[in-house]
């Protein structure tokens, strides 16, 4: 009875439910003419001529998807989604800026991943354009001049402005249509980068290392994949967040614990000194300022691309 017990307590509730992703339009799949036999495994049935996706499949692979992106995520690592077809771009901005995650919705700039310090020189270029607005440099250009940095600045803020923030390679990549993003699959397969993504039946999962199995057509479908997958990268920061607050405390707790055991003191009046030191710390809650880890400071100046 026990070990049953044990069992239950182990044994986590689906993230979603049957209802909820049928709501959602999840399991309409393509055509069957233009199906990829390698999704047969999740299909469930073909109904006037259009495929049917198993949604019992796609609870447990976007489960599995879930539990590694928290993972990732409370690791302090980033994960990059990609998603710039037009039903997908302005969900997956808006949802993804939440978590403080880099996202590409324009067009996805070749040599991203397999050319990054190229892609980073573009992104310190905007930096040093910031700072001549800012230091009043930019004043001295003449008109046309400045219109044409404007312009640049535009350019590079509308292509590369959500990954400001990624000074080095990511993690993981979420990608919604491997058939139309099938550039940062390969470039992410090449570095060896593991790629989640939403696999349609037209779609081949055997590159995609966290394939979940569901429409990425409906916008719907799109809201409710992207928001759990979010919502578990929230929890993984959250619980980084609550590391990094105890991380000070139990090193305050073994340096007292040092320092008493040097003085020949018992062991009970060792233990009760520190967990007064505990109390008296709880009371007072002391302000923990955060600073954030991935932190790179942005280049002075650059020379002008001819």
């Amino acid at each position: 009875m026990i070990e049953k017990n044990v069992n239950l307590k182990k044994a986590k509730m689906p993230r979603t439910n049957f209802e909820e992703l049928l709501d959602a339009g999840v399991h309409f799949g393509h055509l069957k003419r233009k199906w990829n036999p390698a999704m047969a495994p999740y299909i469930f049935m073909e109904r006037n001529g259009i495929h049917i996706i198993d949604l019992n499949k796609t609870i447990v692979k976007l489960d599995e998807a879930a539990s590694a992106m928290k993972h990732i995520a409370r690791s302090g690592k980033k994960i990059l989604f990609v998603a710039t077809k037009k039903q997908a771009k302005e969900i997956v901005a808006e949802r993804v800026k939440q978590v403080n995650m880099p996202y590409v919705t324009e067009r996805w700039p070749g040599g991203m991943l397999t050319n990054f310090p190229t892609i980073r020189k573009a992104v310190k270029k905007m930096g040093s354009i910031d700072k001549m607005a800012a230091d009043g440099t930019f004043t001295n250009l003449s008109k046309r001049e400045r219109l044409q940095v404007t312009r640049q600045r535009a350019k590079l803020e509308k292509t590369l402005g959500s990954i400001i923030d990624l000074t080095r390679l990511p993690s993981a990549l979420f990608i919604v249509d491997v058939l139309k993003e099938h550039i940062a699959v390969r470039e992410a397969k090449r570095l060896g980068i593991p790629v989640f993504a939403m696999v349609d039946t037209n779609s081949d999962p055997t590159d995609i290392e966290f394939p979940i199995p569901a429409n990425d057509d409906a916008s719907k479908s799109i809201t409710l994949i992207v928001d759990l997958l979010c919502q578990a990268i929230e929890e993984g920061l959250n619980e980084r967040k609550l590391e990094k607050d105890k991380e000070p405390a139990q090193k305050d707790k073994k340096f007292i614990r040092k320092e008493l055991e040097t003085k020949d003191l018992p062991d009970s009046v060792i233990e009760a000194i520190v967990e007064e030191e505990e109390e008296v710390e709880v009371e007072e809650e002391p302000l923990v300022i955060e600073t954030e880890e991935e932190d790179e400071t942005v280049a002075e100046t650059e020379e002008p691309e001819e």
